[in-house]
Protein backbone atom coordinates (compact mmCIF):
# COMPACT_ATOMS: atom_id res chain seq x y z
CA UNK A 1 0.00 0.00 0.00
CA UNK A 2 2.88 2.16 0.55
CA UNK A 3 4.11 2.57 -2.61
CA UNK A 4 0.87 2.61 -4.11
CA UNK A 5 0.01 6.17 -1.83
CA UNK A 6 3.43 7.55 -2.76
CA UNK A 7 2.80 7.28 -6.41
CA UNK A 8 -0.42 7.86 -6.70
CA UNK A 9 -0.32 11.34 -4.19
CA UNK A 10 2.85 12.58 -5.47
CA UNK A 11 0.86 12.28 -9.07
CA UNK A 12 -2.26 14.30 -7.63
CA UNK A 13 -2.68 17.66 -9.64
CA UNK A 14 -2.03 20.85 -6.97
CA UNK A 15 -5.88 20.54 -6.47
CA UNK A 16 -7.96 18.78 -3.51
CA UNK A 17 -5.13 16.96 -1.29
CA UNK A 18 -2.50 18.97 -2.08
CA UNK A 19 -3.19 22.82 -2.23
CA UNK A 20 -5.19 22.48 1.02
CA UNK A 21 -2.63 21.02 2.41
CA UNK A 22 0.10 23.27 1.27
CA UNK A 23 -2.08 26.72 2.06
CA UNK A 24 -3.30 25.78 5.55
CA UNK A 25 0.49 24.24 6.37
CA UNK A 26 1.91 27.23 5.30
CA UNK A 27 -0.39 29.29 7.78
CA UNK A 28 -0.45 27.30 10.99
CA UNK A 29 2.43 28.37 12.38
CA UNK A 30 0.23 31.95 13.16
CA UNK A 31 -2.39 30.89 15.52
CA UNK A 32 -5.98 31.73 14.31
CA UNK A 33 -8.08 33.62 16.17
CA UNK A 34 -10.93 32.60 14.90
CA UNK A 35 -12.18 30.57 18.12
CA UNK A 36 -14.00 33.80 19.71
CA UNK A 37 -14.93 35.28 16.51
CA UNK A 38 -16.89 32.24 15.49
CA UNK A 39 -19.31 32.73 18.22
CA UNK A 40 -21.99 35.11 17.34
CA UNK A 41 -21.30 32.62 13.62
CA UNK A 42 -21.92 29.36 15.25
CA UNK A 43 -24.48 30.30 17.68
CA UNK A 44 -26.74 31.38 14.66
CA UNK A 45 -26.08 28.56 12.39
CA UNK A 46 -26.28 26.34 15.06
CA UNK A 47 -30.41 27.44 15.85
CA UNK A 48 -31.69 25.33 12.78
CA UNK A 49 -30.23 22.35 13.60
CA UNK A 50 -31.56 19.25 14.54
CA UNK A 51 -31.06 17.24 17.54
CA UNK A 52 -29.43 13.74 17.51
CA UNK A 53 -32.06 12.36 20.29
CA UNK A 54 -33.88 8.98 19.62
CA UNK A 55 -37.50 8.23 19.86
CA UNK A 56 -37.49 4.97 22.78
CA UNK A 57 -33.78 5.42 24.10
CA UNK A 58 -32.45 7.06 26.95
CA UNK A 59 -30.66 10.34 26.42
CA UNK A 60 -27.25 10.28 27.94
CA UNK A 61 -25.22 12.86 28.97
CA UNK A 62 -21.49 13.91 30.43
CA UNK A 63 -22.34 15.77 33.11
CA UNK A 64 -18.54 17.10 33.56
CA UNK A 65 -14.81 16.00 33.65
CA UNK A 66 -11.33 16.59 34.94
CA UNK A 67 -8.15 15.52 34.34
CA UNK A 68 -4.74 15.99 36.74
CA UNK A 69 -2.15 18.01 35.13
CA UNK A 70 -0.71 16.40 31.99
CA UNK A 71 3.12 16.03 32.63
CA UNK A 72 6.27 15.03 30.51
CA UNK A 73 7.29 11.74 32.43
CA UNK A 74 10.37 11.52 34.91
CA UNK A 75 8.99 14.54 36.17
CA UNK A 76 6.94 15.43 39.07
CA UNK A 77 4.99 12.24 38.92
CA UNK A 78 7.66 9.97 38.38
CA UNK A 79 7.88 8.79 42.35
CA UNK A 80 3.80 7.84 42.44
CA UNK A 81 1.45 4.91 41.48
CA UNK A 82 -0.57 4.97 38.28
CA UNK A 83 -3.73 4.29 40.94
CA UNK A 84 -2.10 7.57 42.84
CA UNK A 85 -2.72 9.83 39.38
CA UNK A 86 -6.10 8.05 38.89
CA UNK A 87 -7.16 8.69 42.55
CA UNK A 88 -6.24 12.68 42.23
CA UNK A 89 -8.56 12.79 39.01
CA UNK A 90 -11.93 10.65 40.45
CA UNK A 91 -10.90 13.02 43.99
CA UNK A 92 -10.98 16.26 41.40
CA UNK A 93 -14.01 15.18 39.85
CA UNK A 94 -16.24 14.61 43.33
CA UNK A 95 -14.87 18.39 44.17
CA UNK A 96 -16.09 19.31 40.62
CA UNK A 97 -19.43 17.81 40.92
CA UNK A 98 -19.67 17.04 44.17
CA UNK A 99 -21.66 14.33 43.47
CA UNK A 100 -22.52 11.87 46.26
CA UNK A 101 -20.37 8.90 45.81
CA UNK A 102 -23.20 6.24 46.88
CA UNK A 103 -25.11 7.11 43.76
CA UNK A 104 -22.54 5.87 41.31
CA UNK A 105 -23.21 2.90 39.77
CA UNK A 106 -20.13 1.35 38.34
CA UNK A 107 -16.34 2.80 37.83
CA UNK A 108 -14.57 1.82 34.53
CA UNK A 109 -10.85 2.82 33.43
CA UNK A 110 -8.46 3.04 30.82
CA UNK A 111 -4.79 1.84 30.79
CA UNK A 112 -2.78 0.58 28.33
CA UNK A 113 0.60 -0.26 30.54
CA UNK A 114 -0.47 -2.26 33.63
CA UNK A 115 1.11 -2.20 36.78
CA UNK A 116 1.42 -5.47 38.08
CA UNK A 117 0.37 -4.94 41.56
CA UNK A 118 -2.96 -2.92 40.66
CA UNK A 119 -4.18 -5.27 37.65
CA UNK A 120 -7.44 -3.71 37.98
CA UNK A 121 -6.89 -0.21 38.53
CA UNK A 122 -10.06 1.26 38.60
CA UNK A 123 -10.56 -0.84 41.73
CA UNK A 124 -7.95 0.59 43.56
CA UNK A 125 -8.17 4.23 42.55
CA UNK A 126 -12.09 3.80 43.51
CA UNK A 127 -11.36 3.08 46.83
CA UNK A 128 -8.60 5.10 47.13
CA UNK A 129 -10.78 8.05 46.46
CA UNK A 130 -13.04 7.01 49.12
CA UNK A 131 -15.68 5.25 47.05
CA UNK A 132 -17.63 1.95 48.40
CA UNK A 133 -15.99 -0.86 48.20
CA UNK A 134 -19.29 -2.13 47.42
CA UNK A 135 -19.56 -0.39 43.39
CA UNK A 136 -18.01 -2.67 41.25
CA UNK A 137 -15.08 -1.18 38.93
CA UNK A 138 -13.52 -2.55 36.31
CA UNK A 139 -10.55 -1.85 33.61
CA UNK A 140 -10.14 -1.88 30.05
CA UNK A 141 -7.64 -1.69 27.72
CA UNK A 142 -7.30 -0.23 23.70
CA UNK A 143 -4.18 1.18 23.54
CA UNK A 144 -4.71 5.03 23.11
CA UNK A 145 -8.41 4.94 23.20
CA UNK A 146 -8.45 3.18 26.15
CA UNK A 147 -10.61 5.99 28.23
CA UNK A 148 -12.62 6.21 24.85
CA UNK A 149 -13.99 2.59 25.55
CA UNK A 150 -14.12 3.51 29.53
CA UNK A 151 -16.61 5.81 28.70
CA UNK A 152 -18.45 3.92 25.80
CA UNK A 153 -18.55 1.04 28.32
CA UNK A 154 -20.47 3.40 30.60
CA UNK A 155 -22.75 4.44 27.82
CA UNK A 156 -23.46 0.91 27.30
CA UNK A 157 -24.40 0.34 30.85
CA UNK A 158 -26.59 2.85 31.35
CA UNK A 159 -28.46 3.14 27.94
CA UNK A 160 -29.18 -1.07 28.32
CA UNK A 161 -30.78 -0.24 31.79
CA UNK A 162 -28.26 -1.67 34.36
CA UNK A 163 -26.96 1.71 35.39
CA UNK A 164 -27.86 5.15 35.91
CA UNK A 165 -24.29 6.84 36.90
CA UNK A 166 -20.81 5.40 35.85
CA UNK A 167 -17.82 7.31 36.20
CA UNK A 168 -15.25 6.76 33.31
CA UNK A 169 -11.67 7.79 33.22
CA UNK A 170 -8.33 6.52 32.54
CA UNK A 171 -4.50 6.71 33.05
CA UNK A 172 -0.90 6.26 32.57
CA UNK A 173 2.40 6.54 34.38
CA UNK A 174 5.04 6.28 31.64
CA UNK A 175 7.88 7.00 34.58
CA UNK A 176 7.75 3.63 35.85
CA UNK A 177 6.84 1.15 33.37
CA UNK A 178 7.18 -2.81 34.70
CA UNK A 179 10.49 -4.29 33.50
CA UNK A 180 10.35 -7.93 33.65
CA UNK A 181 13.05 -10.71 34.07
CA UNK A 182 13.89 -12.87 31.06
CA UNK A 183 11.04 -15.48 30.13
CA UNK A 184 14.47 -18.06 31.48
CA UNK A 185 15.16 -16.77 34.56
CA UNK A 186 11.04 -16.36 35.32
CA UNK A 187 10.70 -19.92 34.58
CA UNK A 188 13.98 -21.09 36.83
CA UNK A 189 12.44 -18.90 39.97
CA UNK A 190 8.88 -21.20 39.21
CA UNK A 191 10.26 -24.31 39.13
CA UNK A 192 12.76 -23.19 42.29
CA UNK A 193 9.68 -22.23 44.06
CA UNK A 194 8.13 -25.36 43.26
CA UNK A 195 11.18 -27.76 44.25
CA UNK A 196 10.61 -29.69 47.21
CA UNK A 197 14.19 -31.64 48.41
CA UNK A 198 17.89 -29.67 48.33
CA UNK A 199 19.04 -31.84 45.64
CA UNK A 200 16.21 -30.43 42.98
CA UNK A 201 16.79 -26.58 43.81
CA UNK A 202 20.79 -27.54 43.28
CA UNK A 203 20.42 -29.25 39.82
CA UNK A 204 18.07 -26.01 38.46
CA UNK A 205 20.43 -23.50 40.14
CA UNK A 206 23.35 -25.75 37.44
CA UNK A 207 21.45 -24.37 34.99
CA UNK A 208 21.53 -20.86 35.96
CA UNK A 209 23.53 -18.69 32.93
CA UNK A 210 24.10 -15.09 33.00
CA UNK A 211 22.48 -13.89 30.23
CA UNK A 212 19.25 -14.95 32.28
CA UNK A 213 19.75 -11.73 33.81
CA UNK A 214 19.06 -10.00 31.25
CA UNK A 215 15.45 -7.94 31.68
CA UNK A 216 12.52 -7.59 29.13
CA UNK A 217 11.74 -4.11 28.42
CA UNK A 218 8.42 -3.36 27.17
CA UNK A 219 8.64 -2.14 23.07
CA UNK A 220 6.35 0.83 22.33
CA UNK A 221 5.83 -1.52 19.08
CA UNK A 222 3.16 -3.62 17.34
CA UNK A 223 3.27 -6.95 18.24
CA UNK A 224 2.05 -8.60 15.13
CA UNK A 225 4.57 -6.53 13.09
CA UNK A 226 7.62 -5.74 15.41
CA UNK A 227 7.44 -1.72 13.98
CA UNK A 228 7.10 0.89 16.50
CA UNK A 229 4.87 3.75 16.04
CA UNK A 230 7.07 6.17 15.52
CA UNK A 231 8.39 4.04 12.38
CA UNK A 232 4.93 3.90 11.10
CA UNK A 233 3.96 8.01 10.84
CA UNK A 234 7.50 8.21 9.20
CA UNK A 235 6.07 6.24 6.50
CA UNK A 236 3.07 7.52 6.54
CA UNK A 237 4.72 11.04 6.12
CA UNK A 238 6.55 9.42 3.02
CA UNK A 239 3.33 7.46 1.74
CA UNK A 240 1.28 10.59 2.01
CA UNK A 241 3.93 12.87 1.06
CA UNK A 242 3.52 15.43 3.96
CA UNK A 243 7.09 17.44 4.39
CA UNK A 244 9.09 17.67 7.38
CA UNK A 245 8.24 21.22 7.55
CA UNK A 246 4.31 20.76 7.01
CA UNK A 247 4.91 18.47 10.27
CA UNK A 248 6.57 21.25 12.11
CA UNK A 249 4.31 24.28 11.16
CA UNK A 250 1.58 22.04 12.67
CA UNK A 251 3.16 20.80 15.38
CA UNK A 252 4.36 24.91 16.32
CA UNK A 253 0.60 25.30 15.82
CA UNK A 254 -0.45 22.82 18.42
CA UNK A 255 1.65 24.22 20.78
CA UNK A 256 1.18 28.07 20.19
CA UNK A 257 -3.44 27.22 20.50
CA UNK A 258 -2.28 25.48 23.92
CA UNK A 259 -0.72 28.47 25.11
CA UNK A 260 -3.37 30.30 24.49
CA UNK A 261 -5.78 28.04 26.11
CA UNK A 262 -3.68 28.20 29.04
CA UNK A 263 -2.84 31.44 29.48
CA UNK A 264 -7.01 32.52 28.84
CA UNK A 265 -7.67 29.96 31.37
CA UNK A 266 -9.78 27.78 28.58
CA UNK A 267 -8.18 24.74 30.30
CA UNK A 268 -10.60 24.28 32.42
CA UNK A 269 -10.77 21.19 32.68
CA UNK A 270 -7.29 21.26 34.49
CA UNK A 271 -7.72 20.34 38.13
CA UNK A 272 -4.84 20.92 40.57
CA UNK A 273 -3.08 18.11 42.15
CA UNK A 274 -0.67 18.12 45.47
CA UNK A 275 2.03 15.97 44.73
CA UNK A 276 2.78 14.24 47.64
CA UNK A 277 6.30 15.38 49.16
CA UNK A 278 6.37 18.15 46.31
CA UNK A 279 4.50 21.01 45.20
CA UNK A 280 1.19 21.10 43.80
CA UNK A 281 1.05 21.03 40.24
CA UNK A 282 -1.24 23.25 38.03
CA UNK A 283 -0.60 23.07 34.79
CA UNK A 284 0.41 21.29 32.03
CA UNK A 285 4.12 21.12 31.29
CA UNK A 286 4.73 20.18 27.76
CA UNK A 287 3.39 23.26 26.32
CA UNK A 288 6.46 24.87 24.93
CA UNK A 289 6.20 27.01 21.70
CA UNK A 290 9.34 26.87 19.82
CA UNK A 291 10.23 28.01 16.15
CA UNK A 292 10.65 26.94 12.87
CA UNK A 293 14.35 27.39 13.26
CA UNK A 294 14.45 25.65 16.50
CA UNK A 295 12.65 23.03 15.31
CA UNK A 296 14.49 22.48 12.04
CA UNK A 297 17.87 21.17 13.66
CA UNK A 298 16.14 18.30 15.58
CA UNK A 299 17.39 14.86 13.98
CA UNK A 300 14.83 12.53 13.00
CA UNK A 301 13.92 10.15 15.62
CA UNK A 302 12.94 7.09 13.68
CA UNK A 303 13.75 6.57 10.48
CA UNK A 304 17.54 7.55 10.00
CA UNK A 305 19.03 9.94 8.23
CA UNK A 306 16.16 10.75 5.88
CA UNK A 307 13.07 10.54 8.38
CA UNK A 308 10.89 13.61 8.91
CA UNK A 309 9.40 12.67 12.28
CA UNK A 310 11.15 14.49 15.29
CA UNK A 311 10.72 14.84 18.74
CA UNK A 312 9.17 18.19 18.08
CA UNK A 313 6.59 17.01 15.89
CA UNK A 314 5.26 14.21 17.78
CA UNK A 315 3.45 13.50 20.73
CA UNK A 316 5.57 13.18 24.22
CA UNK A 317 5.84 10.21 26.64
CA UNK A 318 3.09 11.68 29.48
CA UNK A 319 2.29 11.11 32.94
CA UNK A 320 -1.48 11.77 33.74
CA UNK A 321 -5.35 10.46 34.07
CA UNK A 322 -8.32 12.04 33.50
CA UNK A 323 -12.09 11.41 34.49
CA UNK A 324 -15.80 11.88 33.81
CA UNK A 325 -19.58 11.53 35.17
CA UNK A 326 -21.23 10.03 32.78
CA UNK A 327 -25.82 9.82 33.65
CA UNK A 328 -28.71 9.07 32.33
CA UNK A 329 -30.20 12.49 31.33
CA UNK A 330 -32.94 12.16 33.90
CA UNK A 331 -31.13 10.98 36.52
CA UNK A 332 -28.77 13.83 36.11
CA UNK A 333 -31.98 16.56 35.97
CA UNK A 334 -33.44 14.76 38.99
CA UNK A 335 -30.06 15.61 40.77
CA UNK A 336 -29.98 19.49 39.91
CA UNK A 337 -27.59 18.69 37.43
CA UNK A 338 -26.81 21.11 34.15
CA UNK A 339 -24.93 18.63 31.84
CA UNK A 340 -22.39 19.88 29.42
CA UNK A 341 -23.06 17.50 26.68
CA UNK A 342 -25.17 14.52 25.17
CA UNK A 343 -23.01 11.73 24.11
CA UNK A 344 -24.42 10.86 21.16
CA UNK A 345 -23.37 8.03 18.25
CA UNK A 346 -20.04 6.83 18.31
CA UNK A 347 -18.00 3.25 16.65
CA UNK A 348 -14.93 2.21 16.73
CA UNK A 349 -13.00 0.68 13.58
CA UNK A 350 -10.31 -1.33 12.69
CA UNK A 351 -7.16 -1.90 9.98
CA UNK A 352 -4.03 -3.02 8.90
CA UNK A 353 -1.73 -2.26 11.42
CA UNK A 354 1.21 -2.52 8.99
CA UNK A 355 0.08 0.11 6.53
CA UNK A 356 -2.91 1.89 8.13
CA UNK A 357 -1.79 1.94 11.79
CA UNK A 358 -2.61 5.84 12.44
CA UNK A 359 -5.28 5.96 9.81
CA UNK A 360 -8.42 5.23 12.41
CA UNK A 361 -9.70 9.03 12.21
CA UNK A 362 -9.77 8.72 8.66
CA UNK A 363 -12.13 5.68 8.81
CA UNK A 364 -14.03 6.19 11.46
CA UNK A 365 -14.87 10.11 10.79
CA UNK A 366 -17.27 9.19 7.47
CA UNK A 367 -18.73 6.37 9.37
CA UNK A 368 -19.75 7.72 12.56
CA UNK A 369 -21.18 10.91 10.90
CA UNK A 370 -23.47 8.70 8.45
CA UNK A 371 -24.81 7.03 11.68
CA UNK A 372 -25.73 10.33 12.88
CA UNK A 373 -26.98 11.47 9.84
CA UNK A 374 -24.59 14.29 9.98
CA UNK A 375 -22.09 16.14 7.12
CA UNK A 376 -18.90 17.72 8.30
CA UNK A 377 -20.61 21.10 7.58
CA UNK A 378 -22.67 20.33 10.73
CA UNK A 379 -19.52 19.18 12.90
CA UNK A 380 -18.69 22.62 15.13
CA UNK A 381 -15.21 21.45 16.64
CA UNK A 382 -13.71 18.94 15.87
CA UNK A 383 -11.16 17.31 18.25
CA UNK A 384 -8.63 14.61 16.98
CA UNK A 385 -5.88 12.69 18.84
CA UNK A 386 -2.51 14.02 18.06
CA UNK A 387 -0.11 11.53 17.85
CA UNK A 388 2.20 12.57 15.45
CA UNK A 389 1.91 16.00 13.18
CA UNK A 390 2.21 13.41 9.75
CA UNK A 391 -0.43 11.28 11.28
CA UNK A 392 -2.72 14.38 11.48
CA UNK A 393 -2.01 15.65 8.22
CA UNK A 394 -1.92 12.29 6.54
CA UNK A 395 -5.54 11.65 8.00
CA UNK A 396 -6.32 15.36 6.09
CA UNK A 397 -5.51 14.01 3.06
CA UNK A 398 -6.81 10.67 3.39
CA UNK A 399 -10.46 12.37 4.16
CA UNK A 400 -10.02 14.73 1.13
CA UNK A 401 -9.29 11.84 -1.41
CA UNK A 402 -12.05 10.25 -3.50
CA UNK A 403 -9.12 7.96 -4.51
CA UNK A 404 -8.65 6.95 -1.23
CA UNK A 405 -12.50 6.81 -0.26
CA UNK A 406 -13.00 4.44 -3.31
CA UNK A 407 -10.35 2.28 -3.22
CA UNK A 408 -9.77 1.71 0.72
CA UNK A 409 -12.92 2.78 2.22
CA UNK A 410 -15.06 1.45 -0.29
CA UNK A 411 -16.89 4.95 -0.36
CA UNK A 412 -17.90 7.37 -3.52
CA UNK A 413 -16.96 10.54 -2.43
CA UNK A 414 -14.86 11.48 -0.06
CA UNK A 415 -15.52 13.31 3.67
CA UNK A 416 -13.59 16.07 3.15
CA UNK A 417 -11.86 18.29 5.72
CA UNK A 418 -12.04 19.41 8.86
CA UNK A 419 -11.95 23.24 8.53
CA UNK A 420 -9.00 24.36 10.61
CA UNK A 421 -10.63 26.88 12.55
CA UNK A 422 -12.80 24.14 14.01
CA UNK A 423 -10.01 21.98 14.35
CA UNK A 424 -8.12 21.69 17.92
CA UNK A 425 -8.14 24.88 18.44
CA UNK A 426 -7.35 24.57 22.13
CA UNK A 427 -4.00 22.09 21.20
CA UNK A 428 -3.85 18.61 21.25
CA UNK A 429 -1.94 15.58 22.27
CA UNK A 430 1.28 17.01 20.77
CA UNK A 431 1.77 19.90 23.17
CA UNK A 432 -0.97 19.16 25.87
CA UNK A 433 0.43 15.78 26.17
CA UNK A 434 -0.37 12.03 25.65
CA UNK A 435 -1.21 9.66 28.27
CA UNK A 436 -2.35 6.64 26.48
CA UNK A 437 -5.64 5.50 28.75
CA UNK A 438 -6.52 9.10 29.50
CA UNK A 439 -6.22 11.08 26.37
CA UNK A 440 -10.29 9.99 25.27
CA UNK A 441 -11.47 11.66 28.29
CA UNK A 442 -9.56 15.18 27.23
CA UNK A 443 -11.05 14.83 23.80
CA UNK A 444 -14.60 14.65 24.87
CA UNK A 445 -14.30 17.22 27.67
CA UNK A 446 -12.32 19.37 25.24
CA UNK A 447 -15.18 19.09 22.57
CA UNK A 448 -17.66 19.77 24.97
CA UNK A 449 -16.25 23.25 26.60
CA UNK A 450 -15.58 24.51 23.44
CA UNK A 451 -19.04 23.76 22.63
CA UNK A 452 -20.13 25.61 25.32
CA UNK A 453 -18.36 28.88 25.55
CA UNK A 454 -18.58 28.86 21.31
CA UNK A 455 -22.36 28.31 20.88
CA UNK A 456 -22.33 25.11 18.98
CA UNK A 457 -24.18 22.13 18.57
CA UNK A 458 -22.26 19.47 17.80
CA UNK A 459 -18.63 17.91 18.44
CA UNK A 460 -17.10 15.05 16.59
CA UNK A 461 -13.81 13.03 18.51
CA UNK A 462 -11.81 10.91 16.87
CA UNK A 463 -8.46 9.23 17.48
CA UNK A 464 -5.99 6.15 16.22
CA UNK A 465 -4.74 3.18 18.39
CA UNK A 466 -2.57 1.00 18.28
CA UNK A 467 -3.21 -2.72 16.26
CA UNK A 468 -4.52 -0.12 13.46
CA UNK A 469 -8.12 0.75 15.49
CA UNK A 470 -9.90 3.70 15.70
CA UNK A 471 -12.46 5.63 17.44
CA UNK A 472 -15.17 8.65 17.06
CA UNK A 473 -18.15 9.57 18.46
CA UNK A 474 -20.82 12.74 18.20
CA UNK A 475 -21.28 14.69 21.54
CA UNK A 476 -23.83 17.35 21.05
CA UNK A 477 -23.65 20.37 23.07
CA UNK A 478 -26.59 20.37 26.11
CA UNK A 479 -28.56 23.28 25.71
CA UNK A 480 -28.63 26.31 27.98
Amino acid sequence: MTSILICTFRNLPSTSENSYLLYSCRTLSVPPSCDSDYHSLQATQTKSKKTLAKPNIRNIVVVDGVRIPFLHSGTSYKDLMPHDLARAALTGLLHRTSVPKEVVDHLVFGTVIQEVKTSNIAKEAALGAGFSEKIPAHTVSMACISSNQAMTTGVGLIASGQCDVVVAGGVELMSDIPIRHSRKMRKMMLDLNKAKTMGQRLALISKFRLNFLAPELPAVAEFSTGETMGHSADRMAAAFAVSRLEQDEYALRSHSLAKKAQDEGLLSDVVPFKVPGKDTVTKDNGVRPSSLEQMAKLKPAFIKPYGTVTAANSSFLTDGASAVLIMAEEKALAMGYKPKAYMRDFLYVSQDPKDQLLLGPAYATPKVLEKAGLTMNDIDAFEFHEAFASQILSNFKAMDSDWFAQNYMGRKTKVGLPPLEKFNTWGGSLSLGHPFGATGCRLVMTAANRLQRNGGQYGLVAACAAGGQGHAMIVEAYPK
